[in-house]
């Protein structure tokens, strides 16, 4: 899976959760939770929603390492190798 397929998953999972945000308009190295506003429960759906669109399974100790899109992106890639 490309790095831009995965940003557009990653992208339709926080339009479906935060649907007043603009997720395309997310800079790579800024906090997904704090720039969206996302609070803990839905950034949890978000993480279930990444798992099961991308056939990934993401630890909770790991959930500290995909605050940002360039970390995220980074974290599936290395799952999916």
């Amino acid at each position: 899976m490309k790095q831009e397929d995965v940003r557009d998953v990653v992208f339709r999972i926080l339009r479906s959760i935060a649907p007043d945000t603009t997720p395309e308009q997310l800079k790579s190295d800024e906090n997904i939770r704090k720039t969206l506003g996302i609070d803990s429960f839905d950034y949890l759906q978000f993480i279930i929603g990444l798992d099961e669109a991308l056939g990934i399974q993401t630890a909770e100790e790991d959930y500290g390492k995909i605050e940002t899109l360039n970390s995220l992106l980074d974290y599936v890639r290395e799952k999916k190798k």
